[in-house]
């Protein structure tokens, strides 16, 4: 086996020519702009097919440096606490209280069915646990997490298995939640809120630029004055600052013996720098003014969107797909089901708890992405969703905050009751 590794400029072009590719796919194919497949997914997958190809064929393992994909990942987030105003947060209150007793049903189901299949097929009862909430809900770190445990308790290759099924789950969530939730759209919601934005504008940009929500928004954003210049340099500066001060805090968090995303701390201390902001004054030309006008949202937004397809592009083209060659019938069985009933479960129940209108929707797409990827799955796929038909904020507010403070917990919790009980 030849090794090919590349470093992290190396592997953030290659994940920006993902994106381009993507782009160029969405705005060519309609199914991909239909369906609302985000443009990291579209592009990423034709790369990592190639590696994947590179290695099947050649015995050649292309290794991807994942530093700037972490930047760019702490960068998005940290553009979202920017987001939340807790008057907004406020009002999502209930919507909140709802989400999280779906991810409990969610995280339950998905031990229970699989457990259900291995016992049908006589496998052992700890494959059920790997290719359960483990490698779903929890992702690849989760997976990994859990995959001493569970060879400590008789499962032999659980890290492989673990990896595996959360591969697939990555994909999964980014193929199924644009599709599942314009189907949504169109069966459940009234013809006003169906209707998609400016079509002049390019639709392979989705999830870049899903802020810029009216014609005189967009009209600003491509302006190409010193003004304009000088915004966007303001919106990066303050993303930097509260990103190097978020690793403080997380570090900080980290001593309390709880693990949380590395992305948490960021996210939180954007969140207390904007309220805080919100409530000062200062004097401008003998008046009293708010300081939040300091922070220009839409430009921090968009750099944010920016950061984040950037991510998934890096993530989508470091898949390692051979993985998945190890799974055997029981296993392709088990994580086929995991996706009909996360659809099933998206359509017929989440939807209706969460009110049945656009943000239920919007949420929905959000719900597929965590529930069988990870958090940057969910927003890339409302990012999609959100620039064909409507931006609106509060699921950008509610998937990261369940995705950081509570999936991880919830998830560890009733996966370890799971073990207990088998």
């Amino acid at each position: 086996m030849t090794n090919i590794e590349l470093d992290m400029i190396q592997t953030a072009g290659i994940g920006a020519l993902a994106l381009v590719v993507g782009m160029v796919l969405t705005r060519k194919i309609a199914f991909l702009q239909r369906f609302c497949i985000p443009s990291p997914v579209s592009g990423g997958i034709i790369f990592s097919l190639l590696t994947l190809a590179l290695y099947g064929w050649f015995h050649i393992e292309v290794a991807f440096d994942a530093t700037l994909k972490d930047i760019f990942m702490l960068a998005f987030f940290t553009s979202v606490g920017f987001q939340s105003d807790l008057k907004v947060l406020k009002q999502g209150g209930k919507t909140l209280i709802v989400m999280l007793i779906l991810l409990v049903i969610i995280i339950t189901m998905q031990n229970l069915m699989p457990l259900g299949i291995t016992r049908l097929m006589d496998v052992n009862s700890l494959v059920a646990i790997a290719t359960g909430s483990v490698s779903m809900t929890g992702g690849h770190g989760t997976a990994g997490g859990f995959a001493g445990v569970l060879e400590e308790m008789g499962l032999q290759g659980a890290d492989t298995i673990g990896m595996a099924a959360a591969t697939f789950g990555l994909i999964a969530g980014s193929m199924v939640g644009g599709p599942l939730t314009e189907l949504i759209i169109r069966k459940k919601l009234k013809e006003e809120q169906m209707q998609p934005q400016d079509e002049t504008i390019d639709p392979a940009m989705a999830g870049i630029e899903s802020d810029e929500a009216s014609p005189e928004g967009r009209a600003k954003h491509i302006s190409s004055n010193e003004q304009e210049f000088q915004q966007y340099a303001k919106a990066c500066y303050w993303i930097l600052m509260v990103m190097g001060g978020g690793i403080l805090l997380s570090r900080l968090l980290a001593k309390t013996g709880v693990t949380f995303p590395t992305y948490f701390g960021a996210l939180i201390l954007a969140a207390i720098v904007r309220n805080i902001i919100g409530v000062i004054k200062y004097k401008e030309n003998g008046k009293w003014v708010k300081a939040d006008k300091l922070i220009d949202m839409e430009r921090i937004v968009s750099v944010g969107n920016i950061c984040l397809s950037l991510f998934l592009g890096i993530a989508m083209i470091s898949l390692r797909l051979w993985e998945l060659q190890s799974l055997a019938l029981p296993f392709i069985i088990i994580l086929v089901s995991q996706v009909i009933m996360m659809i099933l479960f998206v359509y017929y129940i989440a939807f209706p708890f969460l009110g049945r209108n656009y943000d239920a929707a919007v949420l929905c797409a959000g719900i597929c992405g965590f529930g069988l990827g990870a958090t940057p799955n969910a927003m890339a796929n409302m990012s999609a969703v959100c620039y064909k038909y409507r931006y609106t904020v509060k699921p950008f507010l509610i998937i990261p905050i369940v995705g950081a403070m509570f999936t991880d917990i919830i998830n560890t919790v009733l996966i370890t009751l799971f073990l207990n009980l088998l």
